[in-house]
């Protein structure tokens, strides 16, 4: 599992834009981002004033916001690339829909989970089922027609018992179908493009990968 030891906010001003790494936080006026917009370090206001870049500047950018979006590690970043790249269709937009599909980010997704890092928390600790069968593996890809929920003992749980009451807040992603009495969701389907919100030019990552 992907852990991040240093203070996630950094990564954020680092990519210059909010990654969301840290759930509501990240829509109030403690927001990193917003109080100091530019990278962090001694010298972070100069680089941003400088502000240049060469095209493999830019699309390590790309893939270094993707990973720290759905907390991926290189590794195991480069191996989903080169599963999105056997697979038929378009390799950025495969990545991403493998990225999507993983357990944690579900978890995220339906509301769940203020933040992916807290998801991956909560599937570490046992507390979601697939199918009714436990699962404590963040990084696992669902399939259509997999449900996804909360085990019966971790639903009786605070956390939980408080976490429905919030769940009407949290749009969820069409591919996705939320049961809020029974705090889970079927995946539907594989998201198409349109159905990922995630601000990323694929085709830079594709580009990095490929030169």
């Amino acid at each position: 599992m992907a852990r991040t030891i240093e203070p996630v906010c950094k990564l954020c001003r680092r990519e210059g834009m909010k990654l969301f790494l840290k759930g509501e936080r990240c829509f109030t006026p403690k927001c990193a981002v917003e109080r100091r917009a530019y990278p962090p370090g001694m010298h972070g206001a100069k680089r941003q004033r400088r502000n240049k870049s060469s095209d493999y500047g830019t699309q390590l950018r790309e893939k270094q916001r993707a990973r720290r979006i759905y907390g991926v590690l290189e590794a195991q970043f480069r191996r989903y690339f080169q599963e999105a790249a056997r697979a038929p269709g378009m390799t950025g937009v495969n990545l991403l829909q493998l990225l999507e599909r993983r357990l944690d980010n579900v978890v995220y997704r339906v509301g769940l989970a203020d933040s992916r890092a807290q998801a991956r928390q909560l599937v570490n600790h046992g507390h979601v089922t697939i199918n009714g069968r436990a699962n404590d593996i963040p990084s696992v890809v669902v399939k259509p027609g997999d449900l996804v929920a909360v085990s019966a003992v971790s639903a009786k749980k605070k956390y939980f018992k408080e976490r429905s009451d919030l769940l009407r807040e949290r749009r969820t992603p069409e591919w996705l179908q939320r049961d809020d009495a029974n705090l889970s969701a079927r995946v539907l389907g594989v998201p198409s493009r349109d159905q990922i919100d995630v601000t990323l030019n694929e085709q830079l990552i594709v580009e990095y990968y490929s030169r």
